[in-house]
């Protein structure tokens, strides 16, 4: 079968077959994503998804009519993508199963058909300006990447699995992302992988393949562009700084993370923290900041003064620990419950707290219910043991840890979010903080997924990034995104490595999203330059036919 006839033979699909051609090309599309990174898999999912939606214009319907077919269309892709690339949240609900995996739809089906909208809402506004020509391949193109960013800001935003980390998974690749961010890489990614729908044209030779063999020079010139951009060695590093990063796989379920093992618990960090040698708390190590991950402790580690004290121990003089641990504020006049927060708290030799950052973007229904009162009437929680749930923290502000530049604190998925994991102010961090606990999914994609997003925002900041996950990926990366030293997913163990140094601030950590949007616009432009040179052919043409026409 020829291109044009596969085409064809797409573009007349109707009902319930072009539906589950749909859902099957999103579910491919899920494949470039982490931890597989199949770059084909995306060009498969949307050229093909571009010759849906020159069905929706066979015979010219009315309007309506196409925009109601590429709203179908779009949220059929957009369901497949989803389930296929998020279907991991499912083990969320079975990590305490008798508690939660009743709700597991939810999270599995729910939450897609809920994201698929905003890929719906993009199909139609490619539809609007659809064309007949190339141009719609670049129409396409920005539409996804505007739906990519508007489901990364709306309500409390989730810009997870972004069609931009298709080109992010890829050190080489991602380089770009210094210059247009995370959602401009969507446009990129998806224009390459929809250029090839042209070869289904029936039109001159020439004409189909421009769309791919431009889209092939892109490729090339991105990745020569990563090639100039990463240096041939290592960074430089901060002198004075080792950092050792605890990673205790440790399991999260209610029975085994409790307040009753908080003992056992202690007793794994400190012997794990501190090696088979004791070079740690004999000062023989020389490591200067020791960092366990997120939510460390089944209990207020402010208010334990046992642990505290196993802590100062533990730390030779001069050495800090950076740990997350669930922080209780006092009561303020006229409250009558207790208000929790998921920090990142820093603590001294002697066991005393001397900072502390409290989380500011939370995670819906994980860390606490939207619509508290109504959901919780309804015998509905929090996947987190904590009464009422976590607050959020006031501002997302620098840490100032002693003998660090100034860090940017980023606990779990707060990491996702592009342009916005420095806090606001003329002080440049001089690294990204996560702290995270992944333990909640499992040997799954999503612990790739999450780190692979972490990743990128170095790359987008030009900072370096300290990983510190409960059950993996602990990592520190440079600012460019590439690996210094790690610790693999579902492992036990610690590692040591110095701190990246900063580089120069990045286009992108300078303009934000400036550049997207001039993106955007060229792309939508492309159509109005494509209507007018449409235009002036047919003029040409219709001159021709009527002098010819007049015997001349």
């Amino acid at each position: 079968m020829t291109l044009v006839a596969l085409a064809d033979r797409t573009r007349g699909l109707r009902g319930w077959s072009r539906a589950a051609v749909a859902v099957a090309l999103g579910a491919l599309a899920a494949l470039a994503m982490a931890p597989y990174g199949v770059l084909p898999a995306l060009v498969v999912a949307m050229t093909g998804a571009v010759w849906l939606l020159d069905g929706t214009r066979v015979k010219a319907p009315p309007l309506r009519v196409g925009l109601k077919a590429a709203a179908v269309i779009g949220w059929c892709f957009g369901f497949g993508f989803f389930v296929a690339g998020l279907w991991w949240l499912g083990a969320a609900f079975l990590v305490d199963n008798d508690e939660f995996a009743w709700a597991l739809p939810l999270g599995v089906v729910g939450l897609p058909a809920g994201l698929a909208l905003f890929t719906a809402a993009s199909f139609v506004a490619a539809r609007l300006l659809w064309s007949a020509g190339p141009a719609r391949v670049l129409v396409f193109a920005a539409a996804l990447g505007l739906g990519d960013y508007v489901r990364g800001h709306v309500l409390t935003g989730f810009p997870w699995n972004a069609f931009g980390m298709a080109l992010g998974e890829h050190v080489l690749l991602a380089q770009f992302a210094s210059v247009v961010g995370l959602y401009g890489l969507s446009v990129i990614a998806v224009a390459l992988g929809a250029a090839p729908a042209t070869t289904g044209d029936a039109a001159g030779l020439k004409a189909v393949w421009l769309p791919p063999a431009a889209a092939g020079l892109l490729l090339a010139a991105l990745a020569a562009y990563g090639a100039l951009r990463l240096p041939v060695g290592p960074v430089a590093t901060v002198p004075g700084v080792k950092l050792r990063i605890m990673q205790p796989n440790l399991a999260q379920d209610a029975r085994r993370f409790s307040y009753d093992n908080r003992e056992p618990i202690m007793r794994h960090y400190l012997a794990l923290s501190d090696g088979p040698d004791r070079a740690l708390s004999s000062g023989a190590s020389g490591v200067t900041h020791l960092i366990w991950p997120e939510s460390a402790f089944p209990f207020i580690l402010a208010r334990n003064d046992e642990a505290r004290a196993q802590i100062a121990a533990l730390l030779p003089p001069g050495v800090i620990l950076l740990t997350g641990a669930a922080r209780s504020a006092p009561r303020l006049p006229g409250e009558i419950t207790t208000r929790f927060f998921n920090a990142l708290q820093i603590v001294a030799d002697d066991g005393g707290i001397t900072g502390t950052y409290d989380k500011v973007h939370l995670v819906p229904f994980g860390e606490y219910l939207p619509l508290g009162d109504v959901l919780q009437g309804l015998g509905l929680r929090q996947f987190v043991h904590v009464p009422g749930g976590f607050s959020a923290g006031s501002v997302h502000e620098l840490l100032h840890a002693p003998g660090l530049p100034p860090v940017a604190p980023l606990i779990c998925y707060e990491a996702i979010f592009p342009g916005a994991v420095v806090p606001a102010g003329d002080v440049r961090p001089g690294l990204l903080l996560n702290v995270t606990n992944d333990a909640w999914f499992g040997d799954t994609p999503g612990p790739y997924q999450h780190f692979s997003q972490a990743r990128l925002r170095a790359i987008e900041e030009g900072l370096p990034l300290v990983r510190a996950a409960n059950t993996g990926i602990s990592a520190v990366v440079d600012p460019y995104g590439r690996m210094v030293a790690s610790l693999p997913l579902g492992k036990e163990g610690v590692l040591d490595a110095a701190l990246p140094s900063v580089i120069v601030p990045t286009p992108y950590s300078l303009h934000r999203d400036l550049l997207f949007a001039i993106l955007i616009a060229c792309c939508f432009l492309s159509r109005t330059v494509s209507d007018r040179r449409e235009a002036m052919q047919n003029a040409e043409q219709e001159i021709v036919s009527g002098a010819h026409g007049d015997g001349i």
